[in-house]
């Protein structure tokens, strides 16, 4: 299991590092939601269920439907 957490981390500081490069806004959005998802799993191997669980929903799910909406919007306007 450590193994599988080392390699987590290396994927969660990936995803830190790209979703602030990326210029693609869309692309970032997507990006943070993989980097949720990771937190989600990283907190599942620290034995913390119930942060696990809030950081999905919260973090991968609500954060992400709330940007896209967002990036809807602001295309919407542009035009």
């Amino acid at each position: 299991m450590k193994t599988f957490s080392i390699i987590m981390l290396i994927f969660l500081i990936g995803s830190s590092v790209a979703v602030s490069a990326m210029k693609n806004m869309l692309s970032a959005i997507i990006v943070f939601m993989i980097y949720s998802l990771i937190m989600a799993i990283l907190w599942e191997q620290l034995n913390a269920p119930d942060v696990a669980i809030t950081e999905a929903a919260v973090g991968a799910g609500i954060t992400t439907l709330l940007f896209m909406l967002t990036l809807k919007r602001i295309k919407e306007v542009k035009k």
